[in-house]
């Protein structure tokens, strides 16, 4: 059994606004809920969205008295064999972007917050950066060491909230789909930009609150006289703690100083539909920009 800690919330966590005139959007179980929550039984939490920068949170947020709690079980149990194989092509259209953005030359410095098995920084490093990762579970360092060849001494085995780098040392960052694990995401953007030169880049990869799918299953839920919402699960796995808006990181760089170079709206996969609804829900959430992942390319002023 998990034990938490509950945090109560009075504040945005990326644009600073008061939390208590925020949109209360419905309860989330501590479980997948399917398609009949009623006979779930379990703990809840209040989901929010944040009417100033459309932010989505749980308010009181659960925090787990250890990390290893929700992050320490082994990578074995999250993918298949085929997992631990190391393609060059993985993580390719990001750094691609990241070289065009920082007029690359061999020997940048590149650093992985979240690094998991380390594919992303094997990727980066046979395209010419020189690269570190963060990795905050024991299991997937381990086996980042052990299967995956990643040498120990570029691989720290902490949290950013725990970690120090020089100032100024890296010239692109990625967090990857770790940001929404982050309790204090933005604090540990503002660290991130310590450690990153003038004019280096960082690219972040989130769920979008603006997802349609899950509009969608929030409206079913309501006709089914309930008041559960979708969004979330900080009680259980993947443990995604926020959805962000672009509004999120516009707000927010007002604050860090960071230009937002790009960005782009993913669908994504549609789930709990009929395959022959899938291709005009495709349609509709690319033009309406509603897809399942928002990514965020900033650059350091």
């Amino acid at each position: 059994m998990k034990r938490y800690i509950f945090k109560e919330i009075s504040f945005c966590e990326m644009c600073g606004d008061k939390t208590e005139n925020h949109k209360v959007l419905g309860q989330r179980l501590n479980k997948p809920q399917g398609f009949r929550p009623k006979t779930k039984t379990g703990i809840s939490v209040t989901i929010l969205k944040c009417t100033n920068c459309g932010l989505i949170y749980s308010n009181p947020q659960p925090i787990p008295f250890d990390l290893q709690d929700h992050y320490g079980m082994p990578p074995e149990d999250y993918w298949k064999d085929e997992y631990f194989v190391w393609n060059p092509t993985y993580f390719s259209s990001q750094i691609q972007e990241a070289k065009k953005l920082l007029d690359f030359k061999p020997g940048m410095k590149a650093l992985d917050i979240g690094a998991g098995l380390g594919k992303a920084m094997l990727s980066m490093e046979n395209e010419g950066f020189d690269v570190y990762g963060l990795e905050p579970s024991i299991s997937f360092y381990e086996r980042a060491i052990s299967k995956m060849g990643i040498k120990k001494e570029k691989l720290k085995l902490c949290a950013i909230e725990d970690a120090d780098y020089e100032p100024e040392f890296f010239d692109f960052i990625t967090f990857g789909a770790v940001f929404e694990h982050l309790y204090e995401s933005s604090k540990c953007l503002e660290k991130a930009f310590r450690w990153l030169k003038p004019n280096g880049i960082i690219h972040i990869e989130v769920p979008s609150s603006k997802w349609l799918i899950a509009k969608l299953i929030n409206f079913y839920y309501r006709l089914i006289g309930t008041n559960y919402v979708t969004h979330l699960s900080p009680m259980h796995p993947p443990f995604h703690l926020y959805e962000f808006d672009l509004k999120s990181f516009i707000k927010l760089s007002q604050k860090l100083k960071f230009k937002i170079e790009s960005y782009r709206y993913d669908v994504g996969s549609i789930y709990h539909f009929p395959k022959i609804f899938h291709g005009i829900l495709k349609t509709y959430i690319r033009a309406t920009n509603t897809g399942m992942q928002l990514t965020v390319w900033l650059r350091k002023q």
